[in-house]
């Protein structure tokens, strides 16, 4: 059993925050999820993923494990119930918020974005999962809103970090102008096919009020560096579709 490597991250002056983005390295999955895959939906053995899930919920010294099935939608959870890391999620959505020390927002990727989002004071935090439908439908400008609804809060105060994910060398669109539609773009190079959703992500939570200053980034490219985390589309150019899932995970220390 190898324990599963991650990427830390902290928001300066919000030391009672904790953040973690996952790799595949480490863990108990056979390929094609090899080896720290985080999702039972992936055709996977779920013993595997158990294992897995309980490997990082122990690591992160978390109290509760949560987590949505994710649909590419816009609906977010304040404050779900959690359930332990061998459980299936049963929420649908793809945002959640808490107050609760321990409680871990998982947010599972293979390309998308995982977007974490704190308070200044450390009290309230919020996991986004943003892939490019959620960036035409402006999730993470409405998860900022809906977090500070939640909790009364000024967006002013809220920080935020994107984790790896699909980097603007990698974002192939095809049909760019009918997959997002009007609106969008100063993001699409029509020349390469290749659109900035890292851009587009900054863009949409600065206009919703969160400061350049406090937005924070890991501008790592999951399809270019396959190695290190599953990316969906670089499964979907093999024979075998199959790839597991890293999360982005924030919680509030106990």
């Amino acid at each position: 059993m190898a324990a599963i490597a991650f990427f830390p991250f902290e928001f300066v002056g919000i030391p009672g925050v904790g953040c973690a983005f996952t790799s595949r390295r480490g863990g108990l999955s056979e390929p094609p999820h090899d080896s720290a895959n985080l999702s039972f939906d992936v055709n996977d053995e779920p013993d595997k993923v158990a294992g897995n899930r309980r490997l990082v919920f122990d690591r992160l010294e978390l109290t509760g494990w949560c987590e949505c099935n994710q649909v590419h939608g816009g609906v977010i959870h304040a404050d779900p119930a959690p359930i332990a890391p061998e459980e299936h999620a049963m929420l649908e959505g793809d945002g959640m918020t808490t107050a609760t020390p321990g409680h871990g927002l998982v947010i599972k990727t293979a390309d998308c974005q995982p977007i974490l989002l704190a308070h200044r004071s450390g009290r309230y935090v919020a996991g986004l999962h943003a892939g490019w439908r959620g960036n035409k439908i402006n999730f993470p400008g409405e998860g900022v809103r809906f977090f500070c609804e939640t909790y009364g809060l000024d967006p002013k105060d809220v920080f935020a970090v994107r984790g790896p994910s699909l980097s603007p060398a990698a974002a192939e669109f095809v049909n760019f102008e009918t997959d997002f539609g009007p609106g969008f773009k100063q993001y699409f190079d029509p020349e390469t096919k290749r659109a900035d959703l890292w851009r587009m992500t900054r863009d949409q939570l600065m206009a919703a009020g969160v400061p350049e200053k406090q937005l924070f980034s890991f501008d790592l490219c999951t399809m270019g560096m396959d190695d290190t985390f599953f990316s969906y589309r670089k499964a979907c150019a093999s024979p075998n579709r199959d790839t597991g899932r890293q999360a982005g995970i924030i919680w509030i220390k106990g």
